[in-house]
């Protein structure tokens, strides 16, 4: 079998036909919004947390506030995996 070397690349690396290309680039707003749907539940305990603060039904508290987003954050990260939220 003999393989053409293209400038610029690894001998053994096939270069994409750009039929493959413009369908990766087409599957990136699906991956996107699957992500924000996936996403969603815990942006809503978010705002729900943060509403029972400004309702005064949870104390106003940096630190508490930082304990529920590290264990929001954990969940997150354990539930989606890859999907997840990187800071």
């Amino acid at each position: 079998m003999v393989s053409a070397h293209t400038p610029g690349r690894s001998p053994g690396r096939r270069a994409q036909s750009p039929v493959v290309l413009a369908q990766l680039g087409d599957c990136a707003p699906l991956v996107s919004a699957a992500k924000a749907l996936l996403r969603a539940p815990f942006d809503a305990m978010r705002e729900q947390y943060a509403s029972a603060v400004r309702a005064g039904l949870i104390e106003r508290s940096l630190l508490a506030s930082a304990r529920f987003e590290h264990k929001l954050g954990a969940l997150e990260r354990t539930t989606l995996g890859p999907w997840a939220r990187r800071v």
